[in-house]
């Protein structure tokens, strides 16, 4: 049976010349780079040359990376960091409804320390309005936090507009762009990008492993104490195989960059053509340009999420729903639903991620079996009735409308 990875916005491969190097580091290069002997300086040396990697592949310089466990670690930091450091001088922060739960979870938890936070709205294409933003701001606001692009229907944000407002009105601006660095052209400088969040393992890299950019000038409090590593702003011994492997999978990332942006937006635009034309009705999720070059998301009317990936799975197609009941939640995805979509209709989504190791075959194959397990599933729903009491009605598990 074929087996494809159409799941690339959970994770990917760790590219083979990354577990290379990364081994080299675990066996033979496996001194302390705090210790002053040869072995941890041979050690120091690679750590350095990886936060170079890092920093050219965002337009940054060096001593503005700092490197975490992961994009969460990296989200906390970022608005923890700020928002205890700057709190003399506002309490207020504005992101948005559509953030990943590592941003919505701590600003949560910012709310319960005495912080205000705004959750922007978004349009029906997950796009968050300019104007929305300024009118948001306050003199209180000492942080933005809107992400790049949306993990699940890959929209892209104005961050370039975002941050010539923050910039305009003296406010921090931090992205979450775990879902676009390695996959889409970012420099933060142009983008007026003050802080930035990264994770290694969505571009090849090792799980584990992430980084946060902050400008040089930015005031963060460190969320942990310990023996000054990362300039005491993420202390603890360096995960050095993890950050060999995030160095190595930048480096290799900004080197084939428009590569793999031409390559999967062909395969996107084909997958995406090829659903609206082989299957009725349909939705597609996220903004029909400004999106990631390989994310594709539908919705399928009468048709439960959980069942269409175990259905693809059993053709060999990995991919991923919008629909969170895998996870014990009867609520379909936050992102969806602040889109304006109706349960029942998110409830049948479908998060097809393209990578770079993808081909036309898969596609057409793809292609082939999706027809034929949409108007299988269909069959036997009881929604596709009618479309009436489709639309009048919630997903057959979950009690809200």
């Amino acid at each position: 049976m074929k087996r494809i990875y159409f799941d690339h916005s959970a994770t990917t491969a760790v590219d083979a010349d990354v577990a290379k190097l990364m081994l080299e580091y675990m066996t033979e290069k496996f001194g302390n780079p705090s210790s002053i002997h040869s072995f941890g300086r041979e050690v120091r040396k690679a750590v350095d040359e990886a936060r170079g990697h890092v920093a050219d592949l965002i337009g940054a310089n060096a001593n503005e990376i700092f490197f975490t466990s992961g994009g969460t670690e990296a989200d906390n930091i970022a608005l923890k960091g700020v928002a205890f450091a700057n709190r003399k001088k506002g309490n207020h922060i504005i992101t948005t409804a559509i953030e990943h739960h590592a941003i919505l979870h701590t600003c949560e938890y910012l709310e319960k320390q005495g912080f205000s936070i705004t959750y922007l709205p978004v349009d029906e294409n997950a796009r968050v309005r300019i104007e929305d933003v300024r009118n948001a701001i306050t003199d209180k606001t000492i942080l933005i936090s809107v992400m790049f692009a949306n993990n699940e229907v890959g929209t892209l944000q104005p961050i370039k507009e975002i941050g010539e407002i923050a910039k305009e009105k003296g406010i921090y601006f931090h992205t979450d762009a775990v879902q676009a660095v390695g996959s889409y052209p970012i420099n933060v400088k142009e983008l007026n990008i003050d802080l930035l969040t990264l994770s290694g393992h969505k571009f090849h890299g090792p799980k584990g492993i992430g980084a946060l950019y902050a400008r040089r000038g930015v005031r963060l409090e460190a969320q942990q104490q310990g023996g000054g590593q990362e300039r005491s702003i993420r202390p603890g011994t360096e995960n050095v195989p993890g950050i060999i492997g995030l160095g190595k999978a930048a480096e290799i990332a900004k080197r084939d960059l428009e590569k793999k942006i031409a390559h999967i937006s062909a395969l996107r635009d084909k997958l995406m053509a090829g659903i609206q034309a082989k299957i009725p009705d349909i939705k597609l999720n996220g903004h029909p340009t400004l999106r990631m070059p390989g994310n594709v998301n539908f919705s399928f009317r009468f048709v439960e999420g959980e069942s269409l990936l175990l259905n693809l799975d059993l053709k060999g197609i990995a991919a991923s729903s919008g629909s969170a009941c895998t996870s014990g939640s009867l609520d379909p995805s936050h992102v969806l639903l602040a889109m304006g979509l109706t349960h029942e209709v998110a409830h049948g989504s479908l998060r097809i991620s393209l990578g770079r190791g993808n081909t036309e075959e898969e596609i057409d194959y793809c292609l082939t079996v999706l027809p034929e397990i949409i108007e299988r599933l269909r069959s036997m729903s009881p929604l596709s009735n009618s479309s009436t009491m489709a639309e009048n009605n919630p997903c057959s598990h979950c009690h809200k409308h």
